[in-house]
Protein backbone atom coordinates (compact mmCIF):
# COMPACT_ATOMS: atom_id res chain seq x y z
CA UNK A 1 0.00 0.00 0.00
CA UNK A 2 2.96 3.01 0.98
CA UNK A 3 4.45 1.45 -2.53
CA UNK A 4 1.06 2.23 -4.28
CA UNK A 5 0.90 6.09 -2.35
CA UNK A 6 4.25 6.92 -2.84
CA UNK A 7 4.13 5.99 -6.95
CA UNK A 8 0.86 8.14 -6.80
CA UNK A 9 2.77 11.20 -4.89
CA UNK A 10 5.56 10.66 -7.64
CA UNK A 11 2.72 11.22 -10.45
CA UNK A 12 0.87 14.04 -8.96
CA UNK A 13 3.68 15.71 -6.45
CA UNK A 14 1.78 19.02 -6.71
CA UNK A 15 -1.43 17.41 -5.26
CA UNK A 16 1.20 15.54 -3.03
CA UNK A 17 2.45 18.28 -1.29
CA UNK A 18 -0.70 20.80 -1.33
CA UNK A 19 -1.50 19.94 2.37
CA UNK A 20 1.74 21.53 3.87
CA UNK A 21 2.67 24.21 1.22
CA UNK A 22 -0.27 25.96 1.14
CA UNK A 23 0.03 26.23 5.40
CA UNK A 24 -2.90 23.38 6.16
CA UNK A 25 -2.49 21.87 9.49
CA UNK A 26 -0.30 19.01 9.79
CA UNK A 27 -2.19 15.73 11.62
CA UNK A 28 -1.57 16.12 14.98
CA UNK A 29 -1.19 12.33 15.47
CA UNK A 30 -1.72 11.22 19.20
CA UNK A 31 -2.62 14.70 20.53
CA UNK A 32 -4.73 14.35 23.74
CA UNK A 33 -7.78 16.27 24.11
CA UNK A 34 -5.92 19.35 25.93
CA UNK A 35 -3.39 19.32 23.09
CA UNK A 36 -0.56 17.92 25.35
CA UNK A 37 2.00 15.69 23.14
CA UNK A 38 1.66 12.15 24.29
CA UNK A 39 5.43 10.89 25.93
CA UNK A 40 7.32 7.98 25.04
CA UNK A 41 6.61 5.28 27.58
CA UNK A 42 9.58 4.77 29.96
CA UNK A 43 13.19 2.82 28.51
CA UNK A 44 11.88 -0.02 30.42
CA UNK A 45 8.70 -0.55 28.97
CA UNK A 46 9.29 -0.24 25.70
CA UNK A 47 9.19 -3.62 24.15
CA UNK A 48 12.41 -5.23 22.48
CA UNK A 49 12.36 -6.71 19.15
CA UNK A 50 14.73 -9.12 17.37
CA UNK A 51 16.48 -8.82 13.79
CA UNK A 52 19.15 -10.63 11.92
CA UNK A 53 21.98 -8.19 12.14
CA UNK A 54 25.01 -8.46 9.78
CA UNK A 55 28.21 -6.18 9.84
CA UNK A 56 29.19 -4.91 6.05
CA UNK A 57 32.02 -2.53 7.19
CA UNK A 58 33.84 -1.48 9.90
CA UNK A 59 36.90 1.14 10.38
CA UNK A 60 34.70 4.33 9.75
CA UNK A 61 35.72 6.95 11.80
CA UNK A 62 32.15 8.90 13.18
CA UNK A 63 30.13 7.81 9.94
CA UNK A 64 27.50 10.35 9.74
CA UNK A 65 25.14 9.65 6.34
CA UNK A 66 24.73 7.31 4.10
CA UNK A 67 23.44 7.05 0.63
CA UNK A 68 22.51 4.58 -1.81
CA UNK A 69 23.97 4.73 -5.57
CA UNK A 70 22.12 3.02 -8.32
CA UNK A 71 24.48 0.29 -8.81
CA UNK A 72 23.91 -0.88 -5.52
CA UNK A 73 26.85 0.63 -4.18
CA UNK A 74 26.76 3.31 -1.29
CA UNK A 75 28.08 7.02 -0.22
CA UNK A 76 29.15 7.37 3.62
CA UNK A 77 30.09 10.30 4.88
CA UNK A 78 32.53 10.25 7.62
CA UNK A 79 32.56 13.21 9.94
CA UNK A 80 36.35 14.35 9.92
CA UNK A 81 35.80 15.06 6.24
CA UNK A 82 35.97 11.75 4.26
CA UNK A 83 33.43 10.29 1.51
CA UNK A 84 33.85 7.16 1.13
CA UNK A 85 32.50 4.36 -1.34
CA UNK A 86 31.02 0.57 0.05
CA UNK A 87 31.08 -1.23 -3.42
CA UNK A 88 30.31 -5.25 -3.18
CA UNK A 89 30.30 -5.48 0.50
CA UNK A 90 33.66 -3.63 0.82
CA UNK A 91 35.40 -0.35 1.69
CA UNK A 92 36.60 1.16 -0.97
CA UNK A 93 40.42 2.06 0.07
CA UNK A 94 40.56 5.63 -0.87
CA UNK A 95 37.98 8.42 -0.17
CA UNK A 96 36.37 10.27 -2.86
CA UNK A 97 38.33 13.22 -4.41
CA UNK A 98 36.91 16.70 -4.80
CA UNK A 99 35.11 17.20 -1.51
CA UNK A 100 34.90 20.30 0.13
CA UNK A 101 37.17 21.62 2.95
CA UNK A 102 35.04 21.42 6.15
CA UNK A 103 35.09 22.54 9.92
CA UNK A 104 35.73 19.21 12.05
CA UNK A 105 35.57 20.10 15.53
CA UNK A 106 32.98 19.26 18.64
CA UNK A 107 30.05 18.14 16.08
CA UNK A 108 31.22 19.91 12.72
CA UNK A 109 32.45 18.29 9.91
CA UNK A 110 30.96 16.15 7.11
CA UNK A 111 27.43 15.52 7.46
CA UNK A 112 24.96 14.35 5.48
CA UNK A 113 24.71 13.36 1.61
CA UNK A 114 21.87 12.81 -0.39
CA UNK A 115 21.38 12.35 -4.18
CA UNK A 116 19.54 14.14 -6.73
CA UNK A 117 16.46 12.51 -7.47
CA UNK A 118 17.61 12.58 -11.24
CA UNK A 119 20.91 11.07 -10.02
CA UNK A 120 21.05 8.80 -13.16
CA UNK A 121 21.00 11.31 -15.69
CA UNK A 122 23.32 14.23 -13.91
CA UNK A 123 25.08 12.36 -11.59
CA UNK A 124 24.56 15.19 -8.42
CA UNK A 125 25.27 14.55 -5.37
CA UNK A 126 24.11 16.65 -2.09
CA UNK A 127 25.97 17.59 0.91
CA UNK A 128 25.71 19.36 4.05
CA UNK A 129 29.05 20.31 6.16
CA UNK A 130 30.15 22.36 8.97
CA UNK A 131 32.10 25.17 7.57
CA UNK A 132 34.71 27.98 9.09
CA UNK A 133 36.67 28.57 11.71
CA UNK A 134 36.15 28.31 15.16
CA UNK A 135 35.12 32.08 16.13
CA UNK A 136 32.83 31.72 12.98
CA UNK A 137 31.55 28.76 11.85
CA UNK A 138 28.08 27.60 9.80
CA UNK A 139 26.18 25.02 8.28
CA UNK A 140 26.83 24.51 4.39
CA UNK A 141 25.19 22.59 1.84
CA UNK A 142 26.79 22.45 -2.03
CA UNK A 143 26.35 19.94 -5.03
CA UNK A 144 28.70 18.41 -7.29
CA UNK A 145 28.88 15.38 -9.92
CA UNK A 146 30.06 11.91 -8.81
CA UNK A 147 31.93 9.95 -11.23
CA UNK A 148 35.31 7.64 -11.00
CA UNK A 149 35.38 8.17 -7.21
CA UNK A 150 36.02 12.04 -8.04
CA UNK A 151 33.49 14.97 -7.60
CA UNK A 152 33.72 17.73 -10.04
CA UNK A 153 32.14 21.04 -10.59
CA UNK A 154 31.77 21.63 -7.00
CA UNK A 155 28.59 24.24 -5.95
CA UNK A 156 27.61 25.63 -2.91
CA UNK A 157 24.00 26.13 -2.98
CA UNK A 158 23.19 27.48 0.75
CA UNK A 159 25.24 28.78 3.80
CA UNK A 160 23.17 29.58 6.72
CA UNK A 161 23.31 32.81 8.16
CA UNK A 162 24.55 34.49 10.60
CA UNK A 163 28.09 32.87 11.72
CA UNK A 164 28.38 31.62 15.06
CA UNK A 165 31.16 30.98 17.79
CA UNK A 166 30.01 27.22 18.66
CA UNK A 167 30.91 23.97 17.34
CA UNK A 168 27.57 22.15 17.61
CA UNK A 169 23.99 22.36 16.33
CA UNK A 170 24.45 22.09 13.36
CA UNK A 171 21.68 20.50 12.06
CA UNK A 172 22.39 19.17 8.30
CA UNK A 173 20.09 16.56 7.67
CA UNK A 174 19.06 16.68 3.92
CA UNK A 175 15.75 15.73 2.02
CA UNK A 176 14.14 15.67 -1.26
CA UNK A 177 10.77 15.95 -1.83
CA UNK A 178 8.33 14.99 -4.55
CA UNK A 179 8.37 18.14 -6.66
CA UNK A 180 11.81 18.01 -6.84
CA UNK A 181 13.07 20.66 -3.64
CA UNK A 182 15.06 20.06 -0.62
CA UNK A 183 15.14 20.81 2.65
CA UNK A 184 17.53 21.00 5.49
CA UNK A 185 17.65 20.70 9.08
CA UNK A 186 19.57 23.02 10.59
CA UNK A 187 19.91 23.02 14.72
CA UNK A 188 19.92 26.79 16.85
CA UNK A 189 24.05 27.30 17.03
CA UNK A 190 23.45 25.67 20.65
CA UNK A 191 24.74 29.49 22.27
CA UNK A 192 21.94 30.70 20.31
CA UNK A 193 18.50 29.08 21.01
CA UNK A 194 16.61 32.34 21.29
CA UNK A 195 17.32 33.09 17.42
CA UNK A 196 14.79 29.58 16.88
CA UNK A 197 12.33 32.12 17.23
CA UNK A 198 13.83 34.67 14.63
CA UNK A 199 13.01 34.99 10.91
CA UNK A 200 15.29 37.17 9.91
CA UNK A 201 18.26 34.15 10.35
CA UNK A 202 18.47 30.08 9.77
CA UNK A 203 18.94 29.22 13.27
CA UNK A 204 16.26 26.14 14.29
CA UNK A 205 14.91 26.36 10.75
CA UNK A 206 13.69 23.76 8.15
CA UNK A 207 15.11 25.81 4.88
CA UNK A 208 13.49 24.59 2.11
CA UNK A 209 15.19 25.55 -1.78
CA UNK A 210 14.90 24.26 -5.26
CA UNK A 211 17.55 22.32 -6.16
CA UNK A 212 20.01 24.73 -7.78
CA UNK A 213 19.80 26.58 -4.51
CA UNK A 214 17.48 29.26 -5.61
CA UNK A 215 14.26 30.15 -3.61
CA UNK A 216 10.80 28.41 -4.41
CA UNK A 217 7.61 30.71 -4.96
CA UNK A 218 5.45 29.03 -2.77
CA UNK A 219 7.48 29.32 0.16
CA UNK A 220 5.54 30.24 3.10
CA UNK A 221 7.75 33.63 4.19
CA UNK A 222 8.32 34.71 0.73
CA UNK A 223 6.29 37.81 0.68
CA UNK A 224 7.06 38.51 4.12
CA UNK A 225 9.38 41.20 5.38
CA UNK A 226 11.55 40.97 7.10
CA UNK A 227 11.46 37.21 7.08
CA UNK A 228 14.12 34.74 5.09
CA UNK A 229 12.15 33.47 2.20
CA UNK A 230 13.82 30.37 2.18
CA UNK A 231 12.77 29.39 5.51
CA UNK A 232 10.00 26.45 5.60
CA UNK A 233 8.95 26.16 9.29
CA UNK A 234 11.10 27.71 12.74
CA UNK A 235 11.48 26.88 16.45
CA UNK A 236 13.76 23.49 16.21
CA UNK A 237 16.32 22.92 18.80
CA UNK A 238 18.52 20.63 16.91
CA UNK A 239 16.92 18.39 13.88
CA UNK A 240 18.87 15.59 12.90
CA UNK A 241 16.40 13.46 11.19
CA UNK A 242 14.35 14.82 8.06
CA UNK A 243 12.03 12.90 5.69
CA UNK A 244 9.37 13.05 3.24
CA UNK A 245 6.56 11.27 5.15
CA UNK A 246 3.96 9.50 1.92
CA UNK A 247 1.61 8.37 4.83
CA UNK A 248 0.51 11.39 5.54
CA UNK A 249 2.09 13.54 2.65
CA UNK A 250 4.30 16.17 5.00
CA UNK A 251 7.58 16.44 5.99
CA UNK A 252 8.56 14.54 8.99
CA UNK A 253 11.44 15.70 10.96
CA UNK A 254 12.69 14.81 14.96
CA UNK A 255 15.04 17.25 16.54
CA UNK A 256 17.43 16.95 20.07
CA UNK A 257 15.84 18.89 23.14
CA UNK A 258 18.16 19.46 25.96
CA UNK A 259 17.80 16.45 29.13
CA UNK A 260 14.17 15.56 27.81
CA UNK A 261 12.21 16.70 25.34
CA UNK A 262 12.97 15.21 22.18
CA UNK A 263 10.30 15.44 19.55
CA UNK A 264 8.77 14.03 16.51
CA UNK A 265 7.06 16.56 14.30
CA UNK A 266 5.16 16.64 11.58
CA UNK A 267 5.55 19.86 9.63
CA UNK A 268 3.24 22.95 8.09
CA UNK A 269 4.07 25.51 6.68
CA UNK A 270 5.06 28.63 8.29
CA UNK A 271 5.13 26.24 11.61
CA UNK A 272 6.55 27.58 14.88
CA UNK A 273 7.43 24.20 16.62
CA UNK A 274 8.02 26.14 20.18
CA UNK A 275 11.74 25.83 20.86
CA UNK A 276 12.59 27.51 23.53
CA UNK A 277 9.06 29.28 23.84
CA UNK A 278 7.98 25.78 24.97
CA UNK A 279 10.03 22.67 25.62
CA UNK A 280 9.12 19.02 27.84
CA UNK A 281 12.89 19.39 28.65
CA UNK A 282 15.18 20.65 31.32
CA UNK A 283 18.32 22.26 30.52
CA UNK A 284 21.45 20.05 30.98
CA UNK A 285 22.29 22.10 34.20
CA UNK A 286 19.21 21.09 35.66
CA UNK A 287 17.60 24.77 35.23
CA UNK A 288 14.33 25.32 33.67
CA UNK A 289 14.38 26.27 29.86
CA UNK A 290 10.49 27.68 29.75
CA UNK A 291 7.65 26.99 32.10
CA UNK A 292 5.83 26.53 29.59
CA UNK A 293 5.18 22.58 27.44
CA UNK A 294 3.30 24.97 24.94
CA UNK A 295 2.69 28.24 23.98
CA UNK A 296 -0.03 29.89 21.94
CA UNK A 297 1.23 30.18 18.35
CA UNK A 298 2.96 27.48 18.65
CA UNK A 299 2.56 23.69 17.24
CA UNK A 300 2.78 20.24 19.62
CA UNK A 301 4.93 17.12 18.35
CA UNK A 302 3.55 14.31 17.34
CA UNK A 303 5.86 12.65 20.21
CA UNK A 304 8.26 13.71 22.54
CA UNK A 305 10.99 11.42 24.48
CA UNK A 306 11.81 12.64 28.01
CA UNK A 307 14.03 11.17 28.87
CA UNK A 308 16.32 11.62 25.78
CA UNK A 309 17.39 9.33 23.45
CA UNK A 310 19.67 11.53 21.44
CA UNK A 311 17.62 10.75 18.10
CA UNK A 312 19.66 10.95 15.20
CA UNK A 313 18.74 9.79 11.27
CA UNK A 314 15.41 9.08 10.49
CA UNK A 315 13.68 6.49 7.43
CA UNK A 316 9.85 5.92 6.52
CA UNK A 317 10.42 2.09 6.09
CA UNK A 318 8.76 1.17 2.81
CA UNK A 319 9.89 -2.58 1.71
CA UNK A 320 9.35 -6.15 1.36
CA UNK A 321 11.21 -8.05 4.20
CA UNK A 322 9.16 -6.42 6.68
CA UNK A 323 5.61 -6.13 5.77
CA UNK A 324 4.16 -5.65 8.92
CA UNK A 325 6.44 -2.27 9.24
CA UNK A 326 5.20 -0.13 6.46
CA UNK A 327 4.75 2.99 7.21
CA UNK A 328 6.45 2.74 10.65
CA UNK A 329 9.27 5.28 11.27
CA UNK A 330 13.04 4.26 12.09
CA UNK A 331 14.94 6.57 14.39
CA UNK A 332 18.53 5.84 15.34
CA UNK A 333 18.83 6.71 19.20
CA UNK A 334 22.88 8.21 20.23
CA UNK A 335 22.47 8.14 24.08
CA UNK A 336 19.77 5.71 23.69
CA UNK A 337 22.14 3.20 22.01
CA UNK A 338 19.45 1.07 19.76
CA UNK A 339 17.33 1.91 16.70
CA UNK A 340 13.69 3.13 17.84
CA UNK A 341 10.63 1.80 15.46
CA UNK A 342 7.57 4.34 15.75
CA UNK A 343 4.89 2.22 15.00
CA UNK A 344 2.09 4.23 13.18
CA UNK A 345 -1.38 2.87 11.95
CA UNK A 346 -2.44 3.33 7.80
CA UNK A 347 -3.39 7.40 9.16
CA UNK A 348 0.32 7.73 10.43
CA UNK A 349 -0.92 8.10 14.24
CA UNK A 350 1.79 6.64 16.31
CA UNK A 351 0.62 3.77 18.38
CA UNK A 352 3.58 2.17 19.75
CA UNK A 353 7.19 1.58 20.00
CA UNK A 354 9.62 -1.08 20.19
CA UNK A 355 13.61 -0.95 20.86
CA UNK A 356 15.98 -3.11 18.48
CA UNK A 357 19.89 -3.29 18.77
CA UNK A 358 20.00 -3.05 22.39
CA UNK A 359 22.38 -5.73 22.85
CA UNK A 360 24.65 -3.74 20.34
CA UNK A 361 25.36 -0.92 23.45
CA UNK A 362 25.71 1.15 19.68
CA UNK A 363 25.49 4.74 19.33
CA UNK A 364 23.01 4.91 15.93
CA UNK A 365 23.92 7.50 13.87
CA UNK A 366 21.87 6.68 10.48
CA UNK A 367 19.22 4.94 9.01
CA UNK A 368 18.30 4.30 5.65
CA UNK A 369 16.13 1.67 3.98
CA UNK A 370 18.26 0.26 1.15
CA UNK A 371 16.62 -1.09 -2.36
CA UNK A 372 16.79 -4.43 -1.07
CA UNK A 373 14.15 -3.76 1.41
CA UNK A 374 17.00 -4.39 4.42
CA UNK A 375 17.95 -1.93 6.89
CA UNK A 376 21.07 -0.03 6.99
CA UNK A 377 22.71 1.94 9.71
CA UNK A 378 25.18 3.47 11.04
CA UNK A 379 26.90 3.36 14.32
CA UNK A 380 29.01 6.53 15.84
CA UNK A 381 32.44 5.65 16.92
CA UNK A 382 36.12 6.02 16.29
CA UNK A 383 35.71 2.88 14.63
CA UNK A 384 32.55 2.98 13.55
CA UNK A 385 30.68 0.21 11.43
CA UNK A 386 27.53 -0.33 8.61
CA UNK A 387 25.16 -2.47 9.57
CA UNK A 388 22.28 -4.62 7.45
CA UNK A 389 19.45 -5.50 9.45
CA UNK A 390 16.86 -8.51 8.20
CA UNK A 391 14.27 -10.26 9.55
CA UNK A 392 15.43 -13.18 11.94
Amino acid sequence: MLRAVRALILLLPGLALVGFLAGMTAPAHGQDATGAAPASPPPDQVPREDVAVETLVTGLEHPWGLAFLPDGSMLVTERPGRLRVVRDGSLAPQPVAGVPPVYAAGQGGLLDVVLHPDFADNQLIYLAYAHGTRGAATTRVARARFGDATLTGLQVVFEAVPLRATAAHFGARLAFLPDGTFVIGLGDGFNYRESAQRLDDHLGTVVRLNADGTVPADNPFVDRAGALAEIFSYGHRNIQGVAFDPVTATMVTHEHGPRGGDEINYLEAAGNYGWPLATYGIDYSGAIVSPYQGHPGTLQPALHWTPSIAPSGLAVYDGALFPDWQGDLLVGALAGQHLRRVIRDSDGAITGETALLTELAARIRDVRIGPDGAIYVLTDAPDGALLRLTPR
